[in-house]
């Protein structure tokens, strides 16, 4: 019976931390600079937007419309975790990389962040 239980129960944890594979150059970006996201929206190259309230709410619209509503957390990591209200949780890990703000998702894919205007 614990054979059965136990993965049960592995099964119904979140995934919350990912093994990070960065390339060269690949710089993470420090607490400080996680926890100054609060109050910011980041938008990617495909118009999509990852908005960062107070309190640990967090949004993403898509270019499309639509918007996804959830929780963020700062991983011991470094990574940012969300778990949204329809059940879904990522990690994802931000870096610096040739002047560039990039995040990494848990399979490894790169989206680059747009420059905020003005910078």
């Amino acid at each position: 019976m614990i054979r059965l239980v136990v993965p049960l129960l592995v099964l119904g944890l979140p995934v919350w931390a990912a093994d990070w594979s960065l390339r060269p150059g690949e710089e993470p970006l420090s607490k400080a600079e996680l926890e100054a996201f609060e109050g910011r929206t980041l938008t990617f190259y495909d118009n999509g937007q990852s908005r960062y309230s107070a309190e640990g709410a967090y949004s993403y619209t898509y270019a499309g419309g639509g918007t996804a509503f959830g929780t963020y957390r700062i991983a011991e990591d470094g990574s940012i975790c969300t778990a949204f209200d329809h059940g879904f949780n990522r990690c994802d890990l931000f870096v610096h990389w040739g002047g560039r703000l990039i995040l990494i998702d848990e399979k490894g894919e790169r989206f680059p962040v747009r420059p905020e205007e003005g910078s």
